[in-house]
């Protein structure tokens, strides 16, 4: 069974499916929470680094100082062959890690917003688990450049680079296809400030009013897992 470490920068952004189902598979976690001081671990200490998300940027590293380090050690991981899952943050996190450019997106998308699968994704064992075309759940502001080597799996109306994946090793996901209905509500009451601005950016009523879809994007989410640990 293999070692999961989760880098988690905020309290409410929580591994949710993704931490569910791999213990239920039988691998065990451990983790670094940012948001308490804790440090990284060395690269024996773990097979898969799963990089959860978060409010601050990429670019933030005057007020969260450990965003210099992460970098690096993201970076590392992917040298060292480790298997890396990036959720929103997480995801710009690979992407700057590896050179690319990180910057703001035309729109923020908040809310359940459509993605389709790209044709590049036929290159992908990853990309061939995704529909064609799926509601997904949104919570970001940034977008990136695709890293050098990286397929592109699937865009959103206002977000071209959705996902990626490079060797179907190392994975980037902007959307959150891991959050249940449950984080959701987190979400939800840690910003109430920031919804209802449509038309891309959802009200709490649009977000909750079909929970059913939760369930629809998690075992999207399982279907990714699953390949990735092939």
């Amino acid at each position: 069974m293999s070692k999961i470490h989760v880098l988690q920068h905020i309290q409410y952004e929580q591994p949710a499916t993704i931490e569910t189902y791999l213990r239920q598979k039988g691998h065990s976690f451990s983790f670094t929470r940012f948001y308490n001081n804790e440090s990284i671990p060395t690269l024996s200490e773990f097979d898969w680094l799963i990089i959860m998300g978060g409010y601050m940027s990429v670019h933030d590293e005057a007020d969260f100082p450990w965003l210099s380090e992460e970098k690096r050690f993201i970076k590392e991981s992917i040298e060292a062959g480790k298997t890396v899952l990036g959720i929103c943050l997480g995801a710009q996190l690979i992407a700057a890690s590896l050179g690319a450019r990180v910057y703001k997106n035309t729109h923020p998308e908040i809310g359940w917003f459509p993605i389709f699968k790209q044709s590049s994704a036929e290159r992908s064992a990853v990309g061939r688990v995704l529909p064609a075309k799926i509601d997904m759940f949104h919570w970001h502001g940034d977008t990136f450049d695709l890293p050098e080597g990286a397929v592109l799996l699937a865009s959103s109306d206002v977000c071209h680079n959705q996902a990626f994946s490079i060797d179907d090793r190392v994975v980037g996901l902007q959307f959150h296809p891991e959050v249940n209905e449950e984080t959701a509500r987190l979400y939800i009451s840690h910003s109430p400030d920031k919804l209802n601005q449509p038309p891309y950016i959802q009200s709490a009523g649009q977000i909750l009013g079909s929970t059913i879809r939760f369930s629809t994007i998690n075992r999207v989410m399982i279907n990714i897992l699953d390949t990735m640990a092939k």
